[in-house]
């Protein structure tokens, strides 16, 4: 099942997307909810990001560009970062990179979206926690990366996470593949088994040291190809089972 925020009328709305159009829902998306019986066509609507983040997390360095080059022994502390949830957007808005900044890269990503509250969570029963999946572009200004390995300002300006279009909730994490195409051209196409460290460990182990909630989102990592670009590229970050989300680079 795939799930959206859309706009009408500058109203916010919340719906399932079906092949007769997105039937409007209303209640907890997490919990009950109902049709409400409006169905809206894709082109007379403006989507949204699909969630709201209770918060954001992403792994930083987890893909190797072919299976032969995993690691045998694992990160014991792997690279984690947050991204504050006022950097979120959605489909078809500009990511706008600010005055003093020469130089953006994008990053196409799975994103999972969590559904319960998780604690402690065993690599076997994580799958059972995850609502659904998103995309994500987990933008990034490597010259504001702190020379210690200070990550997150660099990730954090207004704009730089968009997410979406949908939320499919009857996915195999384990077995897609993340893609990205800078005006038109393949930069990045790679399975989700190229991962360091694999959704079930990922979550395992944030679950170990915090409490996951409901609504966090989990940025799981970029494949190899992801390249700066300037204002007037559009990036199209792509799951085939989920969407194309597509963003135009624009200057502020």
């Amino acid at each position: 099942m795939k799930f959206t925020r859309f706009i009408v009328d500058s109203k916010e709305h919340m719906g399932v997307v079906t092949g007769e159009g997105i039937k409007e829902i209303t209640g907890d998306l997490f919990g009950d909810w109902s049709y409400t019986g409006d169905v809206y066509s894709l082109n007379e609507v403006k989507l949204a990001a699909p969630i709201v983040p209770n918060q954001i997390i992403g792994i930083g360095a987890n893909y190797v560009a072919k299976k032969e080059d995993l690691p045998t022994v694992l990160p014991e502390i792997p690279v984690f970062f947050y991204k504050p949830t006022s950097s979120v957007i959605g489909p078809e808005q500009n990511i706008v990179i600010p005055h003093g900044i020469d130089e953006v890269k994008f990053e196409s990503e799975l994103a999972i979206v969590m559904g319960k509250e998780a604690k402690d969570v065993s690599e076997s029963d994580v799958l059972d926690v995850v609502f659904g999946y998103t995309i994500g572009n987990d933008v990034t200004a490597p010259q504001y990366f702190h020379q210690d390995g200070h990550w997150t300002i660099g990730k954090s300006f207004d704009t730089f996470t968009p997410l979406g279009p949908f939320i499919e909730t009857e996915l195999n994490p384990l077995t897609v593949s993340v893609e990205a195409k800078v005006n038109g051209v393949e930069k990045q196409n790679s399975p989700t088994d190229f991962m360091i460290i694999s959704i079930t460990k990922m979550i395992s182990y944030l679950s170990n040291v915090m409490t996951l909630n409901t609504g966090d989102v989990i940025l799981t990592g970029s494949p190899v190809g992801a390249e700066f670009v300037k204002p007037g590229d559009v990036i199209e970050c792509r799951i085939k089972e989920i969407g194309t989300l597509r963003n135009t680079f624009t200057r502020a």
